[in-house]
C-alpha cells in the first residue's frame, strides 16, 4: 500500500527530504504523498523512512491503495527506470 499523511501532520518538514522517490510534497495545508510515487521505500530501505522520522506518527498505510510487496517493487523499478 502507498502511505498517506493524516491531518495530524504538524508541518515539521522532516519527512519530505527522507523520501527517496520524491513522493512527499507540501500540500495546501499539510504535507501529502503522491501514491503513484510511494513504494514504502521498497527498493531503497527496509522500512519507510518518513514513518521513521515522523514525530507525531501521522503516516499510516493508505487503505484505499492496497499493494503487495511485488507490486511495490514493480513500481520502484518503473520509477527508477525513469530517473
Amino acid at each position: 500500500m502507498a502511505l498517506m499523511i493524516t491531518d495530524e501532520c504538524i508541518n515539521c518538514d522532516v519527512c519530505e527530504p527522507e523520501c527517496p522517490n520524491h513522493a512527499i510534497s507540501q500540500g495546501e495545508e499539510i504535507y501529502q504523498i503522491n501514491p503513484d510515487l510511494c513504494t514504502q521505500c521498497v527498493g531503497h530501505y527496509d522500512e519507510p523512512q518518513c514513518q521513521q522520522v515522523c514525530p507525531v506518527d501521522c503516516i499510516p498505510l493508505d487503505p484505499a491503495r492496497p499493494e503487495t510487496p511485488d507490486e511495490l517493487m514493480q513500481k520502484y523499478q518503473r520509477i527508477s527506470s525513469k530517473a
